[in-house]
Protein backbone atom coordinates (compact mmCIF):
# COMPACT_ATOMS: atom_id res chain seq x y z
CA UNK A 1 0.00 0.00 0.00
CA UNK A 2 1.31 3.47 -0.90
CA UNK A 3 2.46 5.61 2.02
CA UNK A 4 0.37 8.71 2.72
CA UNK A 5 1.35 11.90 4.56
CA UNK A 6 -0.81 14.89 5.43
CA UNK A 7 1.19 18.07 5.90
CA UNK A 8 -0.30 21.25 7.42
CA UNK A 9 1.32 24.42 6.11
CA UNK A 10 2.14 24.89 2.44
CA UNK A 11 4.59 27.72 3.02
CA UNK A 12 8.26 27.71 2.13
CA UNK A 13 9.41 25.40 4.96
CA UNK A 14 6.45 23.12 4.36
CA UNK A 15 7.04 22.81 0.61
CA UNK A 16 10.81 23.18 0.55
CA UNK A 17 11.82 21.08 3.54
CA UNK A 18 9.21 18.86 5.21
CA UNK A 19 7.18 17.87 2.16
CA UNK A 20 10.31 17.45 0.08
CA UNK A 21 11.74 15.04 2.68
CA UNK A 22 8.47 13.10 2.78
CA UNK A 23 8.42 12.99 -1.03
CA UNK A 24 11.99 11.67 -1.09
CA UNK A 25 10.81 8.94 1.32
CA UNK A 26 8.10 7.74 -1.06
CA UNK A 27 5.06 9.36 0.55
CA UNK A 28 2.19 10.86 -1.36
CA UNK A 29 1.81 14.24 0.33
CA UNK A 30 -1.51 15.98 0.90
CA UNK A 31 -0.98 19.67 1.67
CA UNK A 32 -3.53 21.24 4.02
CA UNK A 33 -3.59 25.02 4.29
CA UNK A 34 -6.10 27.87 4.66
CA UNK A 35 -4.54 30.03 1.93
CA UNK A 36 -6.71 29.96 -1.18
CA UNK A 37 -3.80 31.23 -3.26
CA UNK A 38 -1.36 28.53 -2.14
CA UNK A 39 -3.87 25.72 -2.42
CA UNK A 40 -5.01 26.96 -5.82
CA UNK A 41 -1.43 27.14 -7.09
CA UNK A 42 -0.64 23.62 -5.85
CA UNK A 43 -3.82 22.28 -7.43
CA UNK A 44 -2.94 24.00 -10.72
CA UNK A 45 0.61 22.58 -10.88
CA UNK A 46 1.60 18.93 -10.82
CA UNK A 47 5.11 19.66 -9.50
CA UNK A 48 7.45 22.34 -8.19
CA UNK A 49 11.21 22.70 -7.68
CA UNK A 50 13.26 22.90 -4.51
CA UNK A 51 16.41 24.82 -5.44
CA UNK A 52 19.25 24.33 -2.98
CA UNK A 53 22.17 26.73 -2.63
CA UNK A 54 25.41 26.02 -0.83
CA UNK A 55 27.73 23.04 -0.58
CA UNK A 56 26.46 19.98 -2.47
CA UNK A 57 23.45 21.89 -3.77
CA UNK A 58 20.91 20.14 -5.97
CA UNK A 59 17.61 21.04 -7.59
CA UNK A 60 14.87 18.58 -6.70
CA UNK A 61 11.43 18.06 -8.19
CA UNK A 62 8.48 17.46 -5.85
CA UNK A 63 5.40 15.84 -7.35
CA UNK A 64 2.83 13.20 -6.37
CA UNK A 65 0.96 15.58 -4.09
CA UNK A 66 -2.56 16.89 -3.57
CA UNK A 67 -3.75 20.07 -1.89
CA UNK A 68 -6.83 20.74 0.24
CA UNK A 69 -8.12 23.87 1.93
CA UNK A 70 -8.44 22.82 5.57
CA UNK A 71 -10.89 25.66 6.27
CA UNK A 72 -13.37 24.97 3.48
CA UNK A 73 -12.75 21.22 3.02
CA UNK A 74 -12.25 20.05 6.58
CA UNK A 75 -14.12 16.79 6.03
CA UNK A 76 -11.78 15.83 3.19
CA UNK A 77 -8.71 16.68 5.26
CA UNK A 78 -10.05 14.63 8.18
CA UNK A 79 -10.69 11.68 5.86
CA UNK A 80 -7.11 11.94 4.58
CA UNK A 81 -5.80 11.96 8.16
CA UNK A 82 -7.89 8.90 8.95
CA UNK A 83 -6.10 7.05 6.14
CA UNK A 84 -2.62 8.55 6.58
CA UNK A 85 0.61 7.09 7.95
CA UNK A 86 1.98 10.40 9.18
CA UNK A 87 0.86 13.97 9.83
CA UNK A 88 3.37 16.83 9.94
CA UNK A 89 3.00 20.56 10.47
CA UNK A 90 4.93 23.71 9.61
CA UNK A 91 2.40 26.39 10.52
CA UNK A 92 3.98 28.22 13.45
CA UNK A 93 3.59 27.20 17.08
CA UNK A 94 0.73 29.63 17.71
CA UNK A 95 -1.34 28.10 14.92
CA UNK A 96 -1.15 24.53 16.22
CA UNK A 97 -4.32 24.93 18.27
CA UNK A 98 -6.22 25.76 15.09
CA UNK A 99 -5.13 22.60 13.23
CA UNK A 100 -5.68 20.35 16.25
CA UNK A 101 -9.48 19.96 15.81
CA UNK A 102 -9.24 18.57 12.28
CA UNK A 103 -6.43 16.21 13.33
CA UNK A 104 -8.65 15.04 16.20
CA UNK A 105 -11.55 14.57 13.80
CA UNK A 106 -9.35 12.46 11.53
CA UNK A 107 -8.23 10.35 14.49
CA UNK A 108 -11.85 9.83 15.57
CA UNK A 109 -12.65 8.58 12.05
CA UNK A 110 -9.56 6.36 11.87
CA UNK A 111 -10.14 2.62 11.46
CA UNK A 112 -6.54 1.62 10.71
CA UNK A 113 -4.89 -0.47 13.39
CA UNK A 114 -1.54 1.28 12.95
CA UNK A 115 -1.09 4.44 15.05
CA UNK A 116 -0.88 7.74 13.20
CA UNK A 117 2.57 9.32 13.55
CA UNK A 118 2.36 13.06 14.30
CA UNK A 119 5.39 15.38 14.16
CA UNK A 120 5.08 19.16 14.52
CA UNK A 121 8.02 20.70 12.65
CA UNK A 122 7.89 24.06 14.37
CA UNK A 123 10.57 26.44 15.56
CA UNK A 124 9.59 25.84 19.18
CA UNK A 125 10.68 23.61 22.03
CA UNK A 126 8.13 20.83 22.53
CA UNK A 127 6.05 21.81 19.53
CA UNK A 128 4.57 18.34 19.13
CA UNK A 129 3.71 18.23 22.83
CA UNK A 130 1.79 21.49 22.34
CA UNK A 131 -0.09 19.96 19.42
CA UNK A 132 -0.79 16.74 21.32
CA UNK A 133 -2.28 18.69 24.23
CA UNK A 134 -4.61 20.54 21.86
CA UNK A 135 -5.61 17.36 20.02
CA UNK A 136 -6.45 15.65 23.32
CA UNK A 137 -9.00 18.37 24.06
CA UNK A 138 -11.00 17.08 21.08
CA UNK A 139 -9.98 13.41 20.97
CA UNK A 140 -8.98 12.11 24.45
CA UNK A 141 -8.57 8.50 23.30
CA UNK A 142 -6.64 8.55 20.06
CA UNK A 143 -4.58 6.05 18.09
CA UNK A 144 -1.51 8.21 17.51
CA UNK A 145 2.16 8.59 18.42
CA UNK A 146 3.39 12.15 18.94
CA UNK A 147 7.13 12.81 18.53
CA UNK A 148 8.92 16.10 19.18
CA UNK A 149 11.56 17.27 16.75
CA UNK A 150 14.13 19.97 16.04
CA UNK A 151 14.45 21.39 12.54
CA UNK A 152 17.17 23.60 11.15
CA UNK A 153 17.19 24.99 7.63
CA UNK A 154 17.40 28.58 6.42
CA UNK A 155 14.81 29.75 3.91
CA UNK A 156 15.23 33.36 2.72
CA UNK A 157 12.50 35.61 1.36
CA UNK A 158 11.15 34.22 -1.88
CA UNK A 159 10.27 35.92 -5.15
CA UNK A 160 6.91 34.17 -5.51
CA UNK A 161 5.56 31.03 -7.12
CA UNK A 162 5.73 27.48 -5.76
CA UNK A 163 9.44 26.89 -6.34
CA UNK A 164 11.47 27.27 -3.14
CA UNK A 165 15.08 28.42 -2.82
CA UNK A 166 16.63 26.94 0.31
CA UNK A 167 20.05 26.23 1.77
CA UNK A 168 21.53 22.80 1.16
CA UNK A 169 22.41 22.30 4.84
CA UNK A 170 19.65 20.94 7.04
CA UNK A 171 18.99 19.04 10.25
CA UNK A 172 15.76 17.26 11.17
CA UNK A 173 16.22 15.52 14.51
CA UNK A 174 13.27 13.54 15.94
CA UNK A 175 12.72 11.96 19.35
CA UNK A 176 12.75 8.17 18.99
CA UNK A 177 11.50 7.33 22.49
CA UNK A 178 7.76 7.35 21.63
CA UNK A 179 8.47 4.48 19.22
CA UNK A 180 10.01 2.22 21.86
CA UNK A 181 6.60 0.73 22.67
CA UNK A 182 4.40 -1.65 20.68
CA UNK A 183 3.51 -1.76 17.88
CA UNK A 184 6.75 -0.04 16.79
CA UNK A 185 9.03 -1.82 19.29
CA UNK A 186 11.92 0.50 18.50
CA UNK A 187 11.32 0.72 14.75
CA UNK A 188 11.01 4.29 13.48
CA UNK A 189 9.39 5.60 10.28
CA UNK A 190 11.62 5.78 7.23
CA UNK A 191 11.87 9.51 6.53
CA UNK A 192 14.64 10.96 4.37
CA UNK A 193 17.10 13.14 6.26
CA UNK A 194 15.75 12.45 9.76
CA UNK A 195 18.16 11.70 12.60
CA UNK A 196 16.48 9.74 15.42
CA UNK A 197 17.75 10.39 18.96
CA UNK A 198 16.88 9.29 22.48
CA UNK A 199 17.39 12.76 24.01
CA UNK A 200 16.20 15.64 21.87
CA UNK A 201 16.80 18.51 24.29
CA UNK A 202 20.53 19.07 23.57
CA UNK A 203 19.82 19.26 19.83
CA UNK A 204 16.88 21.63 20.26
CA UNK A 205 18.77 23.96 22.56
CA UNK A 206 21.99 23.87 20.53
CA UNK A 207 20.05 25.00 17.48
CA UNK A 208 17.76 27.49 19.25
CA UNK A 209 20.53 29.06 21.34
CA UNK A 210 23.02 29.21 18.47
CA UNK A 211 21.34 29.54 15.06
CA UNK A 212 18.19 31.36 16.17
CA UNK A 213 19.98 33.48 18.75
CA UNK A 214 22.65 34.51 16.24
CA UNK A 215 20.14 35.23 13.48
CA UNK A 216 17.88 37.35 15.68
CA UNK A 217 20.75 39.17 17.40
CA UNK A 218 22.24 40.06 14.02
CA UNK A 219 18.83 41.29 12.86
CA UNK A 220 18.14 43.51 15.88
CA UNK A 221 21.66 44.91 16.18
CA UNK A 222 21.75 45.30 12.40
CA UNK A 223 18.50 47.21 11.98
CA UNK A 224 19.42 49.27 15.05
CA UNK A 225 22.47 50.48 13.11
CA UNK A 226 20.67 51.03 9.84
CA UNK A 227 21.73 47.88 7.99
CA UNK A 228 19.28 46.26 5.59
CA UNK A 229 20.66 42.75 5.15
CA UNK A 230 21.96 40.21 7.65
CA UNK A 231 25.04 39.66 5.48
CA UNK A 232 25.82 43.38 5.41
CA UNK A 233 25.45 43.60 9.18
CA UNK A 234 27.70 40.62 9.90
CA UNK A 235 30.35 41.96 7.52
CA UNK A 236 30.88 44.77 10.03
CA UNK A 237 33.62 43.77 12.51
CA UNK A 238 32.02 45.61 15.44
CA UNK A 239 28.63 43.99 14.95
CA UNK A 240 30.07 40.54 14.31
CA UNK A 241 32.03 40.88 17.56
CA UNK A 242 28.77 41.56 19.40
CA UNK A 243 27.15 38.46 17.89
CA UNK A 244 30.18 36.35 18.79
CA UNK A 245 29.98 37.66 22.37
CA UNK A 246 26.33 36.60 22.54
CA UNK A 247 27.21 33.14 21.22
CA UNK A 248 30.07 32.82 23.70
CA UNK A 249 27.47 33.14 26.46
CA UNK A 250 25.08 30.58 24.98
CA UNK A 251 28.03 28.25 24.34
CA UNK A 252 28.98 28.50 28.01
CA UNK A 253 25.48 27.36 28.93
CA UNK A 254 25.41 24.49 26.41
CA UNK A 255 28.78 23.21 27.60
CA UNK A 256 27.76 23.42 31.27
CA UNK A 257 24.26 22.01 30.83
CA UNK A 258 24.67 19.31 28.19
CA UNK A 259 28.38 18.54 28.27
CA UNK A 260 28.83 19.76 24.71
CA UNK A 261 32.45 19.65 23.61
CA UNK A 262 33.67 23.30 23.51
CA UNK A 263 35.59 22.77 20.26
CA UNK A 264 32.55 21.18 18.60
CA UNK A 265 30.34 24.05 19.74
CA UNK A 266 32.81 26.60 18.40
CA UNK A 267 32.83 24.79 15.05
CA UNK A 268 29.02 24.89 15.11
CA UNK A 269 29.16 28.64 15.78
CA UNK A 270 31.52 29.20 12.83
CA UNK A 271 29.25 27.11 10.59
CA UNK A 272 26.24 29.11 11.77
CA UNK A 273 27.85 32.48 11.02
CA UNK A 274 28.82 31.25 7.56
CA UNK A 275 25.29 30.01 6.91
CA UNK A 276 23.46 33.16 7.93
CA UNK A 277 25.97 35.26 5.92
CA UNK A 278 25.56 33.16 2.76
CA UNK A 279 25.41 35.58 -0.22
CA UNK A 280 23.21 33.07 -2.07
CA UNK A 281 20.62 33.26 0.73
CA UNK A 282 20.05 37.00 1.08
CA UNK A 283 17.89 37.91 4.04
CA UNK A 284 16.86 41.19 5.63
CA UNK A 285 17.18 42.31 9.22
CA UNK A 286 13.54 43.34 9.18
CA UNK A 287 12.25 39.93 8.09
CA UNK A 288 14.40 38.01 10.57
CA UNK A 289 13.46 40.38 13.39
CA UNK A 290 9.70 40.04 12.95
CA UNK A 291 7.59 38.76 15.85
CA UNK A 292 9.78 40.27 18.59
CA UNK A 293 7.37 39.37 21.42
CA UNK A 294 7.72 35.68 20.63
CA UNK A 295 11.48 36.00 20.35
CA UNK A 296 11.64 37.77 23.72
CA UNK A 297 9.44 35.25 25.53
CA UNK A 298 10.47 33.12 28.50
CA UNK A 299 11.90 30.03 26.81
CA UNK A 300 13.03 31.57 23.53
CA UNK A 301 16.42 32.45 22.08
CA UNK A 302 17.41 35.34 24.40
CA UNK A 303 15.61 35.07 27.72
CA UNK A 304 15.78 31.26 27.76
CA UNK A 305 19.59 30.96 27.84
CA UNK A 306 20.07 34.21 29.77
CA UNK A 307 17.76 32.97 32.54
CA UNK A 308 19.62 29.67 32.86
CA UNK A 309 22.96 31.46 32.92
CA UNK A 310 21.69 33.75 35.68
CA UNK A 311 20.46 30.74 37.65
CA UNK A 312 24.01 29.37 37.48
CA UNK A 313 25.49 32.67 38.61
CA UNK A 314 26.95 33.32 35.15
CA UNK A 315 26.91 36.56 33.13
CA UNK A 316 24.50 37.17 30.27
CA UNK A 317 25.05 40.87 29.55
CA UNK A 318 25.60 40.35 25.84
CA UNK A 319 22.28 38.49 25.57
CA UNK A 320 20.63 41.33 27.48
CA UNK A 321 22.28 43.83 25.13
CA UNK A 322 20.60 41.97 22.25
CA UNK A 323 17.31 42.18 24.16
CA UNK A 324 17.82 45.94 24.32
CA UNK A 325 18.23 46.06 20.53
CA UNK A 326 15.07 43.93 20.14
CA UNK A 327 13.14 46.42 22.28
CA UNK A 328 14.03 49.11 19.73
CA UNK A 329 12.62 47.04 16.82
CA UNK A 330 9.92 49.37 15.51
CA UNK A 331 8.36 48.13 12.25
CA UNK A 332 4.80 49.32 11.64
CA UNK A 333 3.95 46.41 9.33
CA UNK A 334 4.72 43.82 12.02
CA UNK A 335 1.85 43.30 14.48
CA UNK A 336 4.07 42.17 17.34
CA UNK A 337 6.39 45.13 16.89
CA UNK A 338 3.40 47.48 17.08
CA UNK A 339 2.15 45.70 20.21
CA UNK A 340 5.61 45.82 21.79
CA UNK A 341 6.06 49.55 21.15
CA UNK A 342 2.55 50.27 22.46
CA UNK A 343 3.39 48.38 25.65
CA UNK A 344 6.61 50.36 26.07
CA UNK A 345 4.69 53.63 25.60
CA UNK A 346 1.82 52.62 27.90
CA UNK A 347 3.17 54.11 31.11
CA UNK A 348 2.98 50.76 32.89
CA UNK A 349 5.49 50.22 35.70
CA UNK A 350 8.79 48.96 34.31
CA UNK A 351 8.66 45.77 36.38
CA UNK A 352 5.20 44.96 35.00
CA UNK A 353 6.41 45.48 31.43
CA UNK A 354 9.43 43.27 32.08
CA UNK A 355 7.23 40.49 33.44
CA UNK A 356 4.71 40.81 30.60
CA UNK A 357 7.34 40.67 27.85
CA UNK A 358 9.66 38.01 29.25
CA UNK A 359 7.43 35.87 31.47
CA UNK A 360 10.07 36.06 34.22
CA UNK A 361 9.07 36.16 37.89
CA UNK A 362 10.22 39.29 39.70
CA UNK A 363 12.33 37.18 42.05
CA UNK A 364 14.30 35.56 39.22
CA UNK A 365 18.03 36.44 39.20
CA UNK A 366 17.79 37.71 35.60
CA UNK A 367 14.88 40.04 36.35
CA UNK A 368 16.95 43.04 37.57
CA UNK A 369 19.01 42.92 34.38
CA UNK A 370 15.88 42.95 32.22
CA UNK A 371 14.51 45.89 34.20
CA UNK A 372 17.78 47.77 33.71
CA UNK A 373 17.65 47.17 29.95
CA UNK A 374 14.04 48.36 29.85
CA UNK A 375 14.86 51.48 31.85
CA UNK A 376 17.58 52.34 29.33
CA UNK A 377 15.11 51.80 26.47
CA UNK A 378 12.43 53.95 28.12
CA UNK A 379 14.93 56.72 28.88
CA UNK A 380 15.53 57.31 25.16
Amino acid sequence: MAKLAVHFGAGNIGRGFVAQSLHESGYEVIFADVSDDLIGALQAQSSYHVIEVGEGAQTRVVDNYRALNSRTHEAEVAAAIAAADIVTTAVGARILRFVAPVIARGLNERTRAEPLVVIACENAIGGTDMLAAEVRKHSPAHNAVFANCAIDRIVPEQSGGLDVTIESFFEWVVDSTPFARAPFNGSTPDIYGVTWVDDLTPFIERKLFTVNTAHAAAAYHGIDRGFVSIREALATPELQAEIRAVLAETAELLVAKHGVDPAEQQAYIEKTLTRISNPDLPDTCERVGRNPLRKLSRHERFIGPAAELAERGLDSWNLLNAVGAALRFDVHTDAESVELQAMLASGMPVADIAAAITGLEQGHPLFPGVVEVLELRLAR
